[in-house]
């Protein structure tokens, strides 16, 4: 059976130390881990001048990633390795001020699958996205 990558009591602290190794999140986003436990996260991250399109509107991947990022905390607290085999998005608005909220819950949280929810919201609560994941578990 595969190590759970973080106990189901993993301290804020631990959850960091973890998805510091998270590179391409960590690098593109700045993101900052707010809440985090056994199927629930809630993850910020400033907007900043390269998030932004050929429009100047905010790039689709970024809360794509956000969310993603979010998901993989929310199901790897107290589970076996668990990753992303697949999602959708739902771009439902643009954010009205520079900082997104990707907040995650775990909708079914079985042994080898989960199916989570996340929602990304600007910090005045507007909707940016919704994303759906199906994670598989690495027993």
């Amino acid at each position: 059976m595969a190590t759970c990558p973080l106990p189901d009591d993993a301290t804020l602290d631990q959850v960091n130390d973890l998805f510091r190794n998270d590179r391409y999140a960590n690098e593109t986003l700045r993101p900052r881990i707010e809440e985090a436990s056994h199927g629930h996260s809630r993850v910020s991250m400033d907007i900043e001048p390269h998030h932004l399109n050929a429009m100047g509107s905010l790039m689709g991947g970024v809360p794509f990633v956000l969310a993603d990022f979010s998901f993989a905390i929310a199901s790897n607290i107290g589970q076996a390795p668990t990753v992303s085999i697949s999602s959708t998005i739902d771009h439902v608005g643009v954010p009205r001020t520079n900082r997104l909220i990707a907040t995650c819950d775990l909708d079914k949280d079985g042994r080898s699958i989960c199916f989570a929810t996340v929602v990304v919201n600007d910090d005045a609560n507007n909707p940016v996205a919704r994303v759906h994941f199906k994670g598989f578990r690495k027993h």
